[in-house]
This record gives C-alpha cells, structure tokens and sequence, in this order.
C-alpha cells in the first residue's frame, strides 16, 4: 500500500497506522471511547495481508501480559484502551519498565475518577507521566491533538519504544479518538523477519531450538545490589531520553503579553483562543507539549521570561499544572482553568480567565 489520504476518526487512524507501521500484534478489550480501534482492525484482518495479529484478549490484564510477551520477543507489539483499562494494566506497565521491554499502548481519556463517564478527559496525566505502577521509573509520553497525529505516532512511538527499550504512552482523549478529520496514511512497511529482529534485536528472547542459549525477560532481581544497578541504569536511560526526546509547539503572538499551555484537545480550543483573543488586541502564545514526559520544562521556563503569567488549560482538576509551576520556579503566577464530567471548555470561557487575569 502506498500513501493515501482518508477520512477517518482518530481511533481508526490509528489502526489503520499500526498495520501500515508494521506491527506484529495488537491485543486488546473494548472499551468506549476507543472500541473502534479493535472494531477497524477486525474489519481490515490484516492477518491475510500482512500477518499482524489481533487478540480481542480476556481482559486488559491478559492484554498487558500478552504485551510483555510478544515485546520480549523483540516484536512491533501494542494496545489501546481508556482510563480505566489502563489503570488495570499498571501493574504489567511497570514489569516491562523494569524488564526493558519495547510496546506502545494508547490511552484515549474517559472521565473518572472510578468508572466515571464515557465522555472525553484528560484527568489521566499523571498516571501516564509518573508511571502509574510500582517503582522508580518513567514512560515516554506522546500527546496528539489530531487525527493525523493519531497516525502519525503509532509509528514514532515504536521508533521510541525500541531506541529506548521502554514502553510508550500515547496519551489522546476521547475528543482526538473520535472526531473525524483527513489524515495523510504512511506507504505499508514490511513486517521485520526473525532473523532481522536477532541482529537489530539482540537482547530479545527468541527461543532458539535445541540450546539452552536463550535470553530470559524478566524484571525480577533477588540482590539488592544488582537491583540498585539496574535502577541506576534505568535513571540513566531517563535522563538521555530527557535530552534527546523533548517535543512541543509554540505558536500565536511573538510578543505575547501572556500565554497559555495547554496539551490534547485543550490545545486545539486554546488554539481558537489566540485568534480570538488577537483580534481583540490581546497578545497571546500558546505552547504545546508534545512529549508529556519529557515535559518541555526548559520551553516553559524561557516563555515564563516574556510574559506576565501563564493559564494552564486542560480537562482535569490541574495535574499538568504541578509541571509547569515546576518549570516556572516562581518567575510568573500560574493559573489553571478546566472543567470535568466530559464537558469541554468553550473558548470565550478561557479567554474571560485571560481577561481577568491580565486585570490582577
């Protein structure tokens, strides 16, 4: 297949990514608002064209160990769910950190907390950015605000996935998963052979026949000393992905007297509010955190120099704000403004927040 332009919700653009990425697996349960994602892979059975397979597993727990497996293999492997399906999956999550295994795993929002509502959030960040499971460690987070998007990382966050021996998160929301939009579809790759995964792959456990000389997967370690090695070494990983790895956009007034963050569906709103908000002589930037982990923090600190103080917008009570007062270290105030439930802001909303804080 080669390029080709289509209609599609996000949720299908991503399907539709992970066929033409290559994938070897996708094992998964249905849950609103990403069901589709399952619903378009069975109807394309990409096991007759390019022998991807599609588990419609147990539960999100067999979905997570089934993940494990096929990425300790060294194989192109992944699956999505929301909120809550995600929490279920922690505890694999933080096996496959500590055992360096490559997956990606989509998380399209749903309110909470608890079962909450099946309308869109973003109340997921910090499960995703600190790790939700057990132990020190730390996931790539990769946060769409388009349907193309939505494509186009399927296919980035493997890239990141077996640079970096780690799982990755692409955090989206219920409003990215099911809006429609035109997303431009990569050509088809080939899915990689055994032996192409051995060489690019040599850490992997393939399960030679008739010897013992095997590679085990595992995030166990029984000696302290060994433990805090690999801890040490996971830190290390850590902090290259933080210097390699940082994405974000910065758009709206180069002179702005005041500037909004905002990730998701929240940065395309706030994106409105700059228009608007310049048409009324209001001078406004926006930035957008691509990578929610690496946080852009470095972008944040210089925005926080030319500008008299910062709103940070999303769909929760305020979890991204911890991160962006972090960055700022007290150089401007830092507000928060959000709604919950599956409510979305409106623009005029955000820019009356604007206005009165740029009356204080």
């Amino acid at each position: 297949m080669e390029q080709e332009t289509l209609l599609l919700k996000g949720n299908e653009a991503i399907a539709h990514a992970a066929i033409r990425c290559g994938c070897d697996g996708y094992f998964g349960y249905p849950i609103t608002p990403q069901s589709e994602v399952l619903e378009t892979l069975a109807a394309l059975r990409p096991w007759e064209t390019t022998g991807m397979v599609v588990v419609q597993s147990e539960s999100e727990v067999a979905s997570v160990n089934m993940l494990y497996g096929g990425g300790g293999c060294g194989k192109k492997v992944m699956t999505s769910s929301s909120s809550v399906g995600i929490a279920l999956m922690q505890e694999g999550i933080s096996y496959m950190a500590g055992a360096e295994v490559p997956c990606l795993i989509v998380n399209v929002q749903r309110g909470g907390p608890g079962l909450g509502t099946i309308q869109p959030s973003q109340a997921d960040y910090m499960q995703a950015t600190r790790g939700g499971g057990n132990g020190d460690y730390n996931l790539i987070v990769l946060a769409p605000n388009s349907v193309q998007e939505m494509a186009d990382f399927v296919g980035l966050g493997f890239d990141l996935a077996f640079k970096y021996r780690t799982p990755v998160i692409m955090l989206a929301d219920g409003v990215i998963g099911q809006m429609m939009e035109k997303v431009v579809l990569p050509p088809q790759q080939p899915r990689r052979t055994n032996e192409e995964i051995a060489r690019q792959c040599p850490w992997a456990s393939l399960g030679r026949p008739k010897t013992r000389d095997i590679n085990v997967i595992t995030s166990l370690e029984l000696q302290p000393e060994k433990m805090e090695e690999r801890n040490i070494q996971l830190q290390n990983k850590y902090r290259e992905i933080e210097r390699q790895e940082v994405r974000y956009e910065l758009t709206g007034s180069d002179n702005p007297d005041i500037a909004i963050v905002a990730f998701g569906c929240s940065s395309r709103i706030s994106k409105k509010v700059v228009q608007i908000a310049a048409e009324e002589g209001i001078e406004v930037a926006l930035l957008r955190p691509i990578t929610l982990w690496p946080f852009p923090s470095d972008a944040v600190r210089d925005l926080a120099s030319r500008v008299k103080s910062i709103l940070v917008v999303e769909n929760n009570a305020g979890q991204m704000l911890f991160d962006v007062r972090y960055a700022v270290e007290g150089r401007v105030a830092v507000e928060h403004y959000g709604r919950f439930g599956g409510i979305i802001p409106t623009p005029n909303e955000i820019l009356e927040k604007l206005k009165i804080m740029l009356d204080k």
